[in-house]
């Protein structure tokens, strides 16, 4: 099988999406890249997590989003994950989940508070919202143009991607990212941790202020930052 051990971790975490409830049914998606060789290994479409296989992961050309190894039909989302690797060139994994309390602030259209030092120890900073796409955008390759307002958004925003893992794409639903795809995976749960907590936050306070500036950059960059001490070295 070729591409065996980047299709095996790609497989591990899109059977993990669904055995922690960050998937239902064949919702969602996970993807890994090889950048030394151009390739992507993504779920295949509307396949079952209990019953997928490592040999089920679809490899596509990143640069095109062509098959180029593979039996089944990739993701419906692959030009999205495409976008996002080729845009954000130190990412090596991208999960696409409709977790429900980072889908209900995606279709809220209600970037995510940072609220506390839970939030603040991953995201610098509320999790970002793209604007809702056109209708044109819609009709003309929707899931390409999803991709390029993701990137557009953080190009606009001067955000970095390394501290912003993840995005609400507006009605639709959280991506995340990491240098891996068992990190995209981590950080895909973080967002929906962070979600649920602002949510029942705001549903105690619905007036709560952010986390003052001083304390989310203590809590990011102990993790994060130049000097950070978080965690064994």
């Amino acid at each position: 099988m070729k591409h065996e051990a980047l299709r095996k971790a790609v497989c591990t975490v899109n059977r993990e999406l669904f055995s922690t409830g960050l998937a239902a049914l064949t919702f969602g998606n996970a993807s890994g890249i090889d950048r030394d060789t151009g390739v992507v290994a993504i779920k295949p479409s509307g396949v079952d997590y209990n019953e997928m296989t490592a040999g089920d992961m679809v490899v596509v050309d990143v640069a095109s989003g062509a098959v180029v190894d593979g039996r089944l039909r990739p993701s419906s989302d692959t030009a999205i994950h495409c976008a996002l690797f080729r845009a954000f060139g130190k990412i090596g994994g991208v999960v696409h989940t409709h977790s429900r309390f980072a889908t209900a602030f995606a279709q809220a259209r209600r970037p995510i508070p940072c609220l506390g030092t839970t939030h603040a120890d991953y995201f610098h900073g509320p999790v970002p919202l793209t604007r809702l796409l056109t209708r044109d955008e819609v009709d003309d390759a929707y899931e390409l143009h999803t991709g390029r307002i993701i990137v557009a958004h953080f190009e606009k925003e001067s955000l970095d991607p390394a501290s912003f893992p993840g995005v609400l794409v507006a009605g639709h639903g959280p991506f995340a990212w990491g240098e891996s795809v068992a990190e995209a995976f981590e950080h895909a749960r973080v967002l929906e941790e962070v979600a649920r907590l602002a949510f029942e936050t705001l549903l105690l306070r619905p007036d709560q202020d952010s986390l003052p500036d001083y304390l989310m950059d203590k809590h990011y960059n102990r993790k994060h930052g130049s000097d950070a001490y978080y965690g064994q070295k």
